[in-house]
């Protein structure tokens, strides 16, 4: 099964970790097994306070109001990895996200989604999605099947109100 390839590179091991075999952090602290959404599509979307992209928070709470009734997870995840445009810590953060976007879609904790000290997640997503690589920016989304399988990514300039035909795909099966 791909979800338990076992990647090598330079002579030192690298293990992709099967998307419900990780463990995060929320926003909170407080430690979030992704093994709880077996059998549920998500949207994980690297998230930022100060980009350009920003407003998408907007959308992507749409999304998940719309959704999440039929087993849909929005699930953001701040982080500060492309110029700076997230400050703020994990408080700072989940109060921005409330105040100004509403946000009630699950948040991880803030941390990095590219590069050799990322998030156990983004080396999952960024090995098993067919466009493979790192993310290039805030407001990269994966779209997660109900078994761990990345079946779609876009970039930070698609717009989450026009994934809705790939979304239904999913809560339909």
């Amino acid at each position: 099964m791909r979800a338990f390839l076992i990647l090598l590179a330079l002579s030192t091991q690298v293990f992709a970790i099967p998307f419900h075999q990780v463990v995060e952090k929320d926003i909170d602290g407080k430690a979030y097994p992704l093994s709880a959404l077996k059998g549920k599509p998500v949207l994980v979307v690297n998230i930022a306070s100060q980009c350009g992209y920003t407003d998408q928070l907007s959308d992507l709470q749409k999304v998940h109001q719309k959704y999440v009734s039929q087993g849909l997870v929005v699930l953001g995840v701040p982080s500060n990895d492309f110029g700076g445009q997230t400050p703020e810590d994990d408080a700072g953060m989940k109060e921005f996200c409330q105040k100004k976007y509403n946000v009630a879609f699950p948040l991880l904790s803030k941390g990095p989604v590219k590069g050799s000290g990322k998030r156990a997640l983004y080396t999952y997503l960024a090995d098993e999605s067919a466009k493979k690589g790192d993310v290039t920016w805030n407001f990269t989304k994966f779209l997660v099947n109900g078994e761990g399988v990345v079946v779609a990514r876009w970039s930070a300039s698609d717009r989450t109100e026009n994934l809705g035909a790939e979304i239904e795909k999913l809560l339909k099966k």
